[in-house]
Order: structure tokens, then C-alpha cells, then sequence
């Protein structure tokens, strides 16, 4: 899957940051949990909306 497909950018939306689409979860935020420890099941458990 290209990430064309998952990742989009658009001016209103968290300051323009680029967002996991259709949410409001930044891919920046997605990164920082993961570099911060958090397995890739909690973070699924702690947004359910995420798909592995």
C-alpha cells in the first residue's frame, strides 16, 4: 500500500500536518508514541480506528 493511500495533508486540519486519513491523529503523533516505547498493540488499543 502506498502511503499516498493513508497519509494526507490538508490546510485546515492540525495545522496543516500530515494526518492518517479521514482522522485527525497526525502521522508525527503516530511516530512519537512508537518512539517513545509503545508497542504497536497498545497503540492499536489505544486507537482501535488504526489498522496494523
Amino acid at each position: 500500500m502506498r502511503h499516498q493511500n493513508i497519509i494526507t495533508i490538508e490546510p485546515g486540519k492540525r495545522g496543516g500536518k500530515p494526518c492518517i486519513q479521514g482522522m485527525r491523529i497526525t502521522v508525527y503523533d503516530v511516530l512519537s508514541y512508537l518512539a517513545s516505547g509503545m508497542t504497536y498493540e497498545e497503540l492499536l488499543d489505544d486507537f482501535p480506528y488504526l489498522t496494523r
